[in-house]
């Protein structure tokens, strides 16, 4: 039987509409909601796009935090207990170098520590952070392509009572203790979006803003030279995940900064953050009776699970998280 171009066009129209599937994320919430994306999506149907503000040197290593804890958590690394690092690792290498005088309060595991050298290898090499990055997920056995969000230079500083402080000072040395009173994402205006992460937004048909801090991770990705303004032009719909479940932060000081910063700690304040760039925010279902406050802010609220600890809890927010998507782009 000869087929019209008429029947191959109303067969066209019944395929479902492919996927492409951009997740925005830092930390281990981000980790938790990607690998769940990763159960759930054939790899080429996602791109995971990390923050790099909190990347860092130590004892002359090229150190990218969350990159790593990503990485780790995708290739079933990642310590279960603490979601960053390597599970079993041993510190003898930091406890040595301890001994011997140096510094050693950013802790890096024996085994870390071969990524961290691999990295800085690659990189005095002459390959991008991008590059490097895809060699280690190789390596590691990742499926979904994971990237940087720029291979640009962009450090997250905190502006503290204390003083101005480098993130991972912040973050670790100081234990997040001191008050937060503004931050800034250096480098990220003259920075543009790495490759990877430029054509994910060009394809995109969902967007994801992962569980992860809003301020600082996911606000260095978005602080980068015109992606705030292509998030908002895009044709793809804006799923988000609040990281703060009935006023406080799953993991992390997001709830501390958004009481420092003059915020209510609550799911609405996540939302009111994301206002002009997202199209539908998911809430947990402890916070229901707030979903109409976020509804307010003109954007769709769905109050569902959202609390990541079993691997079923990660998969069935990552279909939740599509399922939204979905429904919305169904509306449009």
């Amino acid at each position: 039987m000869r087929t019209t171009a008429r029947d191959a066009l109303l067969h066209n129209l019944r395929q479902p509409m492919p996927r492409h599937v951009l997740a925005l994320a830092g930390g281990v919430g981000g980790a938790k909601l990607a690998l769940g994306l990763s159960r759930v999506l054939p790899p080429n149907e996602l791109t995971v796009i990390v923050n790099t503000g909190d990347d860092e040197h130590f004892h002359g290593l090229h150190v990218s935090p969350d990159l790593d804890t990503v990485m780790y958590t995708l290739a079933g690394l990642a310590n279960r207990e603490l979601g960053w690092g390597i599970e079993g690792d041993t510190f003898a290498a930091m406890d040595r170098l301890e001994a011997l005088g140096g510094d050693a309060w950013f802790r890096l595991g024996d085994r870390d520590l071969s990524t961290h050298l691999r990295r800085t290898e690659l990189l005095a090499a002459g390959m991008s952070l991008s590059e490097v990055t895809a060699e280690l997920c190789h390596r590691l056995g990742v499926g979904p392509r994971v990237a940087p969000m720029t291979d640009g230079a962009v450090r997250t500083i905190v502006e503290t009572n204390e003083g101005t402080l480098a993130f991972q000072d912040y973050f670790v040395r100081r234990r997040c203790e001191p008050q937060v009173q503004s931050l800034h994402f250096a480098g990220a205006a003259d920075a543009g979006p790495s490759p990877a992460f430029a054509d994910a937004l060009e394809q995109a048909t969902i967007v994801i803003y992962c569980p992860s801090n809003p301020f600082v991770s996911i606000d260095p990705i978005l602080a980068l030279h015109g992606v705030r303004e292509r998030l908002r032009q895009t044709r793809a719909v804006r799923v988000a995940v609040s990281p703060i479940i009935g006023g406080k932060a799953v993991k992390g000081p997001a709830a501390k900064m958004l009481a420092e910063l003059g915020q209510e700690s609550s799911c609405v304040a996540v939302a009111a953050h994301y206002r002009d760039l997202c199209d539908v925010f998911l809430l947990d279902e402890v916070d229901a009776a707030l979903a109409g406050s976020v509804a307010a802010l003109g954007m769709h609220a769905l109050a569902a699970p959202t609390l990541m600890v079993a691997d079923a809890d990660k998969t069935g927010l990552a279909r939740r998280v599509l399922n939204a998507g979905d429904a919305a782009l169904a509306r449009v």
